[in-house]
């Protein structure tokens, strides 16, 4: 059989995205926070949050540090388990963050975002999540600071992360943040983790959310790490296994 540079590139990609999760480790564990190195100055924050539905849920936010600049991509559920999270970075990996992004307009994601308003730390999502968050009089979510529409660009160190909104999934306003220097990508809430349910479609739209995902797939195609809301972080076939779900 003939190999196609496309099919190499698959097929390599692929090997990256083994080798580096075969390396990823626990690097700090509380009863309330855990951290995970996944690539270089590439880390999981995992948290947890008690639901009526399913009990006790753990929760994916991601970090990234460059020149001893840091992106947080969402915050835990709760303040105090935030404040916990911005101290590791600070004193362990002696960083300074630089910015928060938020993933869409649930706790899971913003809940403890006034911790990070608290020390000047600013705040980014989509305009569509800023509009959730306002619009929420039941949970009265803090709102984060600046919107952007389709895409987003941030510098962190001498790189840039890209956050991009590719249409309704998990929700309406939900995004996607992607860090080039180390192929990762934050697929958040829209991103299923392999062998997992669809879990919460309150606000989902499920005709849409397929089509979504594979805008994701097709502009970050050469991301090797996928890390979804909740769950195991993997390779891209987390990627195909959603939008398979939700395919009509």
């Amino acid at each position: 059989m003939k190999t196609t540079p496309k099919l190499s590139l698959l097929v390599l990609l692929s090997m990256i995205a083994i080798s580096a999760l075969a390396q990823s480790r626990t690097i700090y564990k509380t009863p309330t926070l855990e951290i995970d190195s996944i690539a270089n100055q590439t880390y999981v924050h995992r948290t947890f949050m008690q639901t009526r539905e399913w009990g006790k849920v753990s929760c994916n936010g991601a970090i990234y540090i460059n020149n001893n600049e840091a992106i947080v991509f969402d915050t835990p559920p709760t303040d105090s388990v935030s404040v916990e999270l911005i101290s590791w970075i600070e004193k362990h990996a002696h960083a300074r963050i630089k910015a928060i992004v938020v993933n869409h307009a649930h706790d899971d994601c913003l809940g403890g975002l006034a911790a990070f308003h608290k020390i000047g730390i600013p705040s980014y999502a989509s305009k569509l999540t800023q509009e959730q968050a306002r619009k929420d009089t039941v949970n009265k979510p803090v709102v984060p600071q600046h919107g952007f529409d389709k895409a987003l660009e941030l510098p962190v160190g001498n790189s840039t992360i890209v956050n991009y909104y590719p249409g309704e999934g998990h929700t309406r306003d939900n995004i996607v943040s992607y860090i080039p220097a180390v192929r990762v990508l934050f697929g958040g809430c829209i991103v299923k983790s392999l062998a997992s349910g669809k879990g919460n479609l309150a606000e989902a739209n499920v005709n849409a959310w397929s089509e979504s995902v594979l805008r994701v797939k097709q502009k970050f195609s050469d991301a090797v790490i996928i890390i979804p809301g909740h769950g195991a972080y993997g390779d891209r076939s987390l990627l195909d296994y959603t939008i398979n779900m939700f395919k009509k």
